[in-house]
Formats: structure tokens, sequence, C-alpha cells
């Protein structure tokens, strides 16, 4: 009787289900209703069954499973578009939609996303990352939300909230401390618990716990000595235990080690397939006792619970309704890219120019004749539609000024091969076979290069290698110093000599790393030299080229007579998706002569405005005092070019502000000292522990050449009459004014940071813990009120394992950045 009745009530919540997920897009929460429906599914599935769902297929699929009648679910790369089937809609980089520090407008921008994603039947977004900003050098940076734990997290929930709205699942990443790209899958990241907890498991815990994503990826590092895939602290004990996450944790792309270990500590799903995790192994394990075939089921009802929870189980994911281009998507990324663009120097009001006073601007530098889309990686993303630079001007400004594209340095172009090698031979040989003439008719440039550089998985790595060995002549032009470059992204040997001495030798590593060597070479004028490069790699990516330039080159004459008589000179600088990009680390000085080129502009120019793509700061030392005015564009997606040139002539005022502190030089950085791995072992420390970016700026005194949370306007904005009153326990209330001062329209972000002078443990001078985007006319005042919840006064108790409250005097700080600080107060918190 009480078997029936059980069975009675099973099939009731049964019944219930699918009608109430099939009448929503968004996901429904966990329910009894929810576990029933998919222990009903698991009960039908054998062991290998379950075992087939666990691997993945066809790289962007789970497998279809007939006997719960479960097909294939669907995944895509993120995080700025759904780029993995074709061309689709390209956001901005999200290190800019971190510039806006706008939660709803990243919901919007997740909102489109998750209709790009519909359109094209996809389950799994693979994003938003929030990995933390810990040093420039990062190749990775660009798909990060900048240095802060708080504002990461409130631009990622607000990204999931918009991505799930529309039936689609987010997929946070990467699960944990992943902060930097090369040797990423050895990598063994040294971090003291109270760090991990403030700083790298932060914004994680808050996306989880209030956008509720439907998967977690795990990153490819080991953390204090456990890869990320086999990790039960971070997995099984934070995640799923203290977080209670009850859905989806997916590998990244091969980044299993070891199935065994993988599936006792928390991995349900190995993507792209079952490599390490496989049905061979598992059965043996389960067989034997290493594991349990309740662990196969957990991770089965996760992926189940996940599919009903969306309704993917009740529906067609194709949504055919929906454009897979869509306009609506054009009008998200502009606004986007409008909102991050970060005004970081306007000596004497330079901008914004007037175009009815403006007859003729000059756009010059490397970044100015392409689109500049996005970074490299598994980001980038292919549009249906994108202007370049100097395209995106013209059309705006149409007749009104008339935009004159110049040449800069040729070198510039060259270190991509582009030097000119008379009689050029090349010969390629695997191992120890024998060396096959490879030349290409016409050939002349010393050039290996993808579309963009992503080393290859170990397991992809060859143990042979091959070799490619370039001969030919270089004759110089005229007398001088030349220089010999190379560049590589790590890993790879080569040598160069020239007319038989070696001036260039790069050793091989196993850094991911991008890497410019240089020499010095004196040639007469139209000297011919003979050339002679040997390269090797074992990677099946080429990854170097070789140029040979005039070290005391300028911009050509023609050039120098359109900057000189230009009202101004644009110029747009920065890195590219070859330079800067997943799967290596970048250069802090931008590729090669390009501070040579803005400072000779700036010489020829007073009116220079320098425009820079890159996913954190570079080196500014050598040209910055010399230039009025400085943009940071990050990568803007499909419409940069439009928005750029709406800010530099003043249709809109710029918002973005810096999520990241900019450093005066590399070392200034907080990690630089040890951001390398030490030497001898894959361990890098985080010694600079909590004190990163602007806590160690602010607590250590400091000043960094643009402090975090910085952004120019057009007009000006004070901040007055800070209130705070204590609700409760959990309840801080902080009121204040916003008003603009200046006389047009425009927007700023009010910060406000806790200060914990009374605490019994050592922490940053301040603390960003609230913050509000504040839009508002000329003359217009606002009042903010924002609460701060107990969390914001609270420190990690690594020995009482909890979050703890020290009774006490606290500040609170409010400003326009983390060094522009308008009002304070003190009070006690108990």
């Amino acid at each position: 009787m009480e078997l029936r009745k059980s069975l009675a009530s099973v099939v009731a919540l049964l019944l219930l289900v699918p009608a109430s997920i099939s009448m929503a897009q968004a996901p429904v929460s966990p329910s009894p209703a929810i576990d029933a429906r998919a222990n009903a599914m698991i009960a039908k599935m054998s062991l290998d069954d379950k075992l087939r769902l666990i691997g993945g297929v066809d790289n962007f699929y789970t497998k279809a499973i007939p006997s719960i009648d479960l097909k294939r679910l669907k995944m895509t790369d993120g995080p700025v578009g759904t780029r993995t089937f074709g061309p689709s809609t390209a956001y901005t980089a999200s290190v800019a939609l971190a510039a806006s520090w706008d939660p709803e407008l990243a919901g919007r921008v997740g909102a489109s996303l998750g209709n790009d994603a519909r359109a094209r039947g996809v389950h799994f977004l693979l994003a938003p990352g929030v990995n933390i900003y810990r040093s420039p050098l990062n190749g990775r940076n660009m798909e990060y939300l900048g240095e802060d734990p708080y504002l990461a997290g409130r631009i990622a929930i607000g990204y999931i909230n918009g991505v799930q709205s529309k039936g689609v699942s987010a997929t946070i990443k990467h699960f944990a401390a992943n902060n930097s790209e090369y040797d990423r899958h050895r990598i063994n990241a040294i971090v003291d618990e109270r760090t991990l907890r403030e700083l790298y498991l932060r914004a994680f815990e808050m996306a989880i716990k209030q956008a509720h994503p439907g998967a977690v990826m795990d990153s490819y590092n080991l953390i204090n000595g456990e890869h990320a895939t086999q990790n039960g602290h971070l997995n099984n004990d934070i995640l799923k235990g203290e977080w209670k996450f009850p859905n989806v944790l997916m590998s990244d792309w091969n980044a299993t080690y070891d199935g065994v270990a993988a599936a006792n500590n928390g991995l349900d799903l190995e993507m792209p397939f079952a490599k390490m995790m496989t049905a061979e192994t598992l059965k043996a394990a389960i067989k034997d006792g290493r594991v349990k075939e309740s662990t196969i089921d957990d991770k089965v009802r996760r992926i189940l619970r996940t599919a009903i929870q969306f309704g993917w189980l009740d529906r067609d994911q194709y949504d055919t309704s929906i454009p897979l281009y869509s306009l609506e998507g054009d009008r998200v990324a502009l606004d986007e890219a409008r909102e991050g663009i970060t005004l970081l120097k306007n000596q004497n009001n330079l901008l914004p120019l007037d175009a009815k006073k403006i007859k003729t601007l000059a756009i010059i530098g490397p970044n100015a004749p392409a689109a500049v889309v996005g970074g490299g990686g598994s980001s980038s993303t292919t549009p249906f539609k994108a202007d370049s630079i100097v395209a995106g001007f013209a059309s705006y400004l149409g007749e009104r000024v008339k935009v004159m594209y110049v040449y800069g340095l040729d070198s510039m172009f060259e270190i991509y091969g582009l030097t000119e090698i008379d009689q050029m031979k090349v010969m390629r040989k695997v191992g120890n076979g024998p060396e096959k003439d490879i030349t290409a008719r016409g050939e002349r440039h010393i050039n290996y290069w993808p579309r963009f550089p992503a080393r290859s998985a170990p397991g992809a790595q060859s143990k042979i290698p091959t070799t490619y060995h370039t001969t030919g002549t270089y004759t110089s032009v005229e007398e001088g110093d030349y220089v010999v470059a190379g560049v590589t992204y790590g890993g790879d040997l080569y040598t160069v000599q020239i007319d038989g001495k070696e001036v260039l030798k790069h050793e091989k590593s196993y850094n991911d790393r991008a890497e410019t060597n240089d020499a010095i070479i004196h040639l007469d004028a139209h000297q011919t030299v003979k050339v002679d490069v040997r390269y090797e790699t074992h990677s099946d990516k080429r990854q170097m080229s070789i140029a040979i330039y005039n070290r005391s080159e300028e911009i050509p004459a023609s050039s120098r007579k359109v900057i000189r008589e230009a009202d101004a000179v644009l110029v747009s600088v920065g890195f590219n998706p070859q330079e800067e990009g997943e799967g290596f680390d970048r250069t802090y000085t931008m590729p090669l002569r390009q501070n040579e080129l803005i400072k000779q502009v700036s010489s020829i120019n007073p009116k220079t405005i320098v425009a820079i793509n890159a996913g954190g700061s570079v080196e500014t030392e050598p040209w910055v005092a010399g230039v009025p005015a400085l943009l940071h564009t990050y990568y803007l997606g499909q419409e940069g070019s439009r928005a750029l040139a709406e800010i530099v002539f003043g249709e809109r005022s710029p918002e973005g502000h810096l999520p990241f502190s900019w450093e005066r030089t590399l070392a200034q950085n907080p990690a630089s000292a040890h951001y390398e791995e030490e030497n001898g072992t894959r361990d890098s420390h985080y010694a600079e522990g909590l004190f990163l970016g602007y806590r160690y700026y602010t607590s250590m005194k400091q000043q960094p050449l643009f402090p975090f949370g910085f952004g120019m306007s057009y007009t000006n904005f004070a901040i007055s009459n800070l209130k705070t009153k204590r609700n409760s326990g959990d309840d801080v209330e902080v009121s204040f004014d916003v008003k603009n001062i200046g006389s047009r329209e425009g927007a700023t972000v009010a910060q406000v940071y806790v200060g914990d002078p009374s605490a019994k443990v050592k922490r940053p001078v301040m603390e960003l813990k609230q913050f509000s985007k504040v839009r508002l006319k000329a003359g217009e005042k606002q009042h903010v009120v924002l609460h701060l919840d107990r969390r914001a006064f609270e420190y990690y108790d690594v020995d009482g394992k909890q979050w703890k409250l020290d009774p006490g005097q606290f500040t609170i700080n409010v400003g326009q950045s983390s060094e522009k600080i308008d009002a304070s107060q003190t009070f006690e918190m108990m």
C-alpha cells in the first residue's frame, strides 16, 4: 500500500514537470519533481549508457542516448559570439564589457547571445569567463572581467541571467586560478586558502549563488598540486558542497588527465570526448571498487537535471523565428562598444574633435586598415560585418571631414614575414627523414604563421620534430644599423645566420609566450647578405617569422606631410588576434615598433590621439608624456569603429572606467616578481596574496599610471552628502548624491569601497563592495541608495573555515576610482 502511494506521488510529479517547463524559456529551479523525472530516466539506462553520456562527441556535443530518447546537447564557444557554427554577431571583448561597469548592459548582451544561440540550436554557451586579471601578460585577459571579484561577479550575474532567460545554459569558467596562458596544462598555481576564497573564487561564488548557471567549466592548470578536473577541494568540497551547485561540471577541452581521479573528484562531463573517463577505464574502476556506480549516477543526474530545468527535453532548441543575423544584436553590440571605451588622457581638452572645425583627420597605425574585432583563440568570432577604423570613421564622417589613411613604419608589418628575401628556398624535414623542397613559386617571405596562434594540447604535440630550413639573400637599401628580429610564440627552437654568422638563437622551451628576439647588424648601402634560418617545432601549428629592417627607419616623407598638415591624427595601435589570444601569453610592449611610431607621429603633429587595442595594460612609458589624448578601446567587436568615431567627435561622451589597474612599468605590477614558474618547477606562487591591483597600490601608497575604476568623461561629476545607516546585521545602507557639474550629458560610476582598519588580520586598505553607474544631464543631480550585506565586511577565516567579521570600526569610501575618493565615513559594525 505504501509503495503504491509512493509510486503515485512520483507519477503525479512527473506529469507536472513537462508542462511547467515547456511554458517557460528561462530555467526553473531544481525540485523533487525534476529529480524524480531524472531518476526515472536513469532507471532505464544501462551502465554503458551512463558512461556514454559523460563524455562528449564531435567536439561540441554530448552523446545521444536512445534508451531515454535523449538527443545530443549542443555547445558553442563564447563569450563574445556564438562563433562555433559560422558567422555571428561579434560583441566586445568581456574586459570591455567590464569597463562599462553596467550589469544591466551585461544582461542585454547575455540575452542577445542567448537569442544567437537559440537561432543555432545551441544548449550550452561556453561563457562567461571570470578569471581574475593578475598580470597584463595573460593572453586571455580580454575574455575576463578585470581584477576585482565583486565587479566581475556583478557583470557575470547580469550576463548569465541574460543568456539563461532565453533557455540557454551559461557556462561559467575557468574554475579556478587560471590566470595565465603559458604552459597552461602543467602550471601549478600555488594560492593560499584565504586569497583563493577572497579573490579567485569570489566571482564564481557570487554568480553561482545568485545567477545559477547551468554549467561550470574546470580549467587546465593545477591548483596547489592537483589539476582542476580532479581537484576534490574545489569541485566537491566547495562547488558542490559548500555552494550546493546542482548542475553540470565539465572539463575544458582536453583538460582531463586522470579518468578515475576526475570521476571521484567531481568532474561530470569530459569534453570534447571521453579521453580519460573512458568506458574501459571506469568500468574497471567500478568493478574493483575504486569508483562507485552511484558516483556515475550523480554525474548523469546532473546532466539530466539541467536538461529538464531548461526545458530541452520538451521543445526544439532551434528557434526558427530568430534570425541568424540580428539587427537587434547589432544595436546591443554598438551600445556595448560605446560604454566600454575608456578615455585615459585628454590634455587641454583635445577631445572631442569638432567636425565643424576639423577639415582633415589622418589615421595611421597597424590596427587602422583592418577590423580588429577581438583577440585570438576560442573567443575569436567572425561577424557578418565589421568596419576597420579607417572605413568606420570615413563612413561616420561622410563629407564633413576628410579621412586620410597614411602608411607608417614598414618594419611593423615585416615582422610577420613581409621582409623580402631573394633566391628563397624552403626545405622541410620530419625527424631524421629526408629533406623535401617545399618552396612555393614566388615565395619571398620567412613566415610560418597560422590564422591565430594557439598551442596544441600536449597530446597533440608530436614527439618527432619538424625542421624548416630557409635560405636566401637580403639586400639593404641604405647604409645603417639593421635589426634582425624573430618572433615566436614559445616552445620552438630557431637560429638565424647572416653571411654564415649566427646572430639569433631562440632556445626550445615549454612556455607558450610571445617572444621577440633581435640583434643589430651593420650593412652598407645596397649590400647583399646571405640569410639562413633553421626552425624546429613539435607543434602542428608553425609560429615563427623573421624580419630585417633599418633601425633608424622613419615614417615615409609622403606620410609625414599628411600627418603634419592634418588637423588631428588618430594612431591605432595595440595587439591583434595573432598577438594576443588563447594558448599563449603576450608581451607587455606593443608589438615591434609601435612605441616608435607613436613617438614619431606625436613629434610631427601635437594633436595626436592614441587608441589602443589590448586585453589589458601595455607599456606606455616611452611616449605617454608626449601624447595629449589616450583611449583604451580593448577589443570592441563588430561595431567598434562606429562607437569610437562617435566618441572622438563628441556625439557621445566616453563612459568606460578601467576594470584593472594600469601600472607605470611592468615591474610595478605586484604579481610581476613571481608571475613566472619557479625555476626547476611548474609552480607559480601567488606570493602577492590579497594585495593585487588596486588593493596593493592603495595599501602600499603607490600610484599606478591609471588607477582601477578610472575613466574620463567630457563632463565632470561631484559626489556629496554621504550617509550610512545600519538597518540590520546583514544590511548597511549607503546613500549619497551624484551631480553632473559640467556642461553636457554623461555618465560616471560611483564606487563604494570598504576598509577595516581594526581587523585582527592583515587586510587591504579598501576593497570594492558596491557601485552604481549614473547617467545625468548637465546640472542634473541623483540621489543614490546602495546596500551592503554582511559579506561586504567579512574576510575568510582559514582556521575557522568560515567568513568572519571582526567587530569594530569600518570606513566607507565613495569615489569615481580607487584613487579619487570624494567622500568617506566611519561607523561601527558588530
